[in-house]
């Protein structure tokens, strides 16, 4: 037999997903308030994405707006062209929509805004698929749990539990009378965990966390700068030789 439809529970609790179409609209609508009601327009870059520090950002700056959205859609909110644009000159900005970047609207000093941004650095562990930034070796002996990036008289042995495990990951260990040891030949001063500048795969960011490694560095790069008092965009983004894009 069907099934009674009079049997469905109904939860009063439960509310209805924004469409497509409604998030969009409410994204372009909100950056078209901002650029009135803001003096200040920033576009920013992010590296190494982390939500844990993009709320931090957040909660620093209040008294703004911070949208982190389609780049499209922001794109047309602030315009392409002349015609279209939402204020004279955003649709300067169009060229710098691209990748992992936001908006900043605010009424603080500029000065004050890259400064924050330019000390804002913190490290994390690395995720695999991202570019090593340092080299990093276990020790040959007693494996430590910091293997070696502090002295042995601060750290202490790892746990014989983890010796499965670092031996599923490729570290040769073993168990000698309870502590977990690293031998290999003699000509091997440690195990090579990794080497600066080489992609990372999940085995060896795995390790890198085992031991407290930290060497994703997230940081925003403001890219450009619109005041609404002037109309005036500034490029803000430099290239490795310190040119501005």
């Amino acid at each position: 037999m069907p099934r009674s439809k009079r049997a469905r529970v109904v939860h009063e609790s439960k509310t209805a997903k924004k469409s497509h179409k409604e998030q969009t609209r409410r994204l372009y609508a909100n950056i078209r308030e901002c650029i009135e009601k803001y003096d200040h327009l920033f576009v920013f870059g992010v590296d190494n994405m982390r939500n844990t520090y993009l709320k931090d950002v957040r909660t620093e700056f209040a008294d703004s707006r911070l949208f982190f959205g389609k780049t499209k859609v922001m794109a047309v909110a602030l315009g392409h062209t002349p015609e279209n644009e939402a204020a004279p000159n955003l649709h300067k900005l169009s060229p710098t929509l691209t990748g992992a970047v936001g908006l900043l609207f605010t009424s603080r000093d500029p000065a004050t805004v890259t400064d924050y941004f330019d000390n804002f650095r913190p490290l994390d562990y690395a995720r695999a698929g991202t570019v090593s930034t340092r080299a990093f070796t276990i020790p040959n002996g007693l494996v430590y749990s910091r293997a070696g990036e502090i002295p042995a008289a601060e750290d202490e042995p790892v746990s014989h539990t983890i010796e499965p495990e670092l031996r599923k990951l490729g570290v040769p260990t073993r168990l000698v009378k309870g502590k977990v040891m690293l031998e290999l030949t003699d000509d091997q001063e440690g195990y090579p965990v990794c080497r600066a500048g080489e992609v990372l795969d999940s085995r060896q960011t795995t390790l890198l966390k085992m031991f407290g490694v930290v060497s994703s560095e997230f940081r925003v790069a403001l890219k450009a700068h619109w005041t609404r008092s002037t109309n005036e965009v500034e490029l803000l983004a430099k290239d490795e030789d310190g040119m501005e894009e």
